[in-house]
């Protein structure tokens, strides 16, 4: 049986943090019902191409950027703007141990569906809502993206190479890195909640924002500032506070070191052919190696040309020096130790067949995640989801649609 089995989820966002939450706790064993506008569905379903083929190589109307968070769920097309889909919402909220909503503030509250409305009616719930910058201050009805939030919560200051060398600058992670960080503290917020409703009973309001979020994950780089007053730099691959710890240049390629302590520098030297260099009191220790980090770096990117990329993992390796090749994503899915670990999965689907999908990366010894649900086509499961949880006929589901209410 799955962790959260019995669980019901009500998730009525879109784009990325909320679905990612949602499909988190629905991997984990919590039916999650995705409600989605009708005709027009989550935003994310027109973000391509990409799109999923299908087994003709045909283009599917299922875009890539939507099937990365939306397994194990089911769709139900819902006009919230419609009064009697506002009744079907509640309906379906009086049934469910958790919300997921990421509206603007205030943006559900004409519709009756705001914390307040729905724990009155449902005092029990646990209702979690994203925005950009929370419930409060003076920025909290504005929209929130995940760019202008790296730029605007340090993530950029950070990123990038240093100013004044070739590209050097700001520079915005590869990924909606802040949007999926915001989805996973919202998650150990629902389950520290239903934790809590556990032990009293009642249900909250949980308030996550992107720009706390981003805030808050700058973790050690915000205790430098906070501790010293320094404002961090930008490092580029580099560590700020461990050296050599960086991408190198090789004969052939590149390569990623990652020396941690004292003793991996030693190694490292023994392997390099440079025991000598492990006894320097420029690089004894680690404090003495980011005081002279550009003596160290060039010294050490010096050796390291020596050698091809392979030979030198081979050699880092035995030698208990930790390092690792820079892998184009379609290397990582080659990698023998991401094919173990089973982090490419697959499902059946109703327009391509089958559709590729990343794994979930947790691993539980009792309550494994199953996989249920292939990230569902708009709407698939209104009829289903309607008849099982609010007892509507097929005739009623019939008028609805035909008012246009779902």
């Amino acid at each position: 049986m799955s962790a959260l089995c019995g669980i019901k989820v009500l998730d009525l966002s879109r784009v990325l943090a909320g679905p990612w939450a949602g499909q988190l706790l629905a991997d984990y064993g919590a039916d999650a019902i995705k409600v989605e506008q009708p005709g027009k569905g989550d935003d994310t379903r027109a973000w391509g191409p990409p799109y999923l083929r299908d087994a003709a190589g045909n283009d599917t109307s299922e875009a890539a950027y939507y099937l990365s968070a939306n397994r194990n769920k089911r769709s139900v097309t819902i006009n919230l703007a419609h009064a009697d889909g506002q009744r079907l919402v509640r309906g379906l909220a009086l049934q469910s141990d958790i919300v997921i909503e990421n509206f603007k503030v205030g943006g559900l509250k004409k519709y009756g569906l705001d914390a307040a409305s729905l724990l009155a009616l449902n005092p029990r719930l646990i209702y979690c809502s994203i925005t950009g910058f929370g419930q409060s201050g003076p920025l909290a009805t504005e929209p929130g993206y995940d760019a202008m939030i790296q730029a605007q919560g340090g993530l950029m200051s950070v990123t990038g190479l240093p100013d004044g060398v070739p590209g050097g600058g700001p520079m915005k992670v590869g990924i909606a890195v802040v949007d999926l960080m915001c989805g996973m503290y919202a998650v150990t917020a629902i389950l520290a909640a239903l934790q809590h409703r556990e032990r009293t009973g009642a249900g909250q309001h949980i308030d996550v924002a992107l720009l706390d979020t981003q805030v808050a994950w700058l973790s050690y780089l915000n205790m430098n500032h906070l501790t010293t007053g320094m404002v961090p730099p930008r490092y580029g691959t580099a560590h700020p506070s461990i050296v050599p710890y960086q991408a190198f240049q090789t004969s052939d390629g590149h390569l990623m070191l990652t020396v941690g302590n004292d003793g991996q520098f030693q190694r490292f030297c023994v392997c390099a052919g440079a025991p000598e260099l492990a006894c320097d009191p420029r690089f004894a220790h680690n404090a003495d190696r980011v005081r002279n980090r550009d003596e160290c770096i060039a010294t050490v990117q010096q050796l390291l040309l020596a050698r091809g990329t392979g030979d030198w993992l081979r050699a880092l390796r035995e030698a208990d020096v930790p390092a690792g090749p820079i892998n184009t994503i379609d290397k990582v899915f080659d990698d023998e130790q991401v094919q173990a670990r089973g982090m490419r999965m697959s499902m059946p689907h109703p327009l391509a067949g089958e559709v590729p999908l990343l794994a979930n990366p947790v691993r539980f010894s009792a309550s494994p995640i199953e996989y249920r649900h292939a990230p569902p086509l708009l709407g698939q499961h209104t009829e289903e989801v309607l008849r099982e949880r609010l007892g509507l006929s097929l005739d009623e589901i019939a008028a609805l649609r035909v008012s246009g209410v779902v």
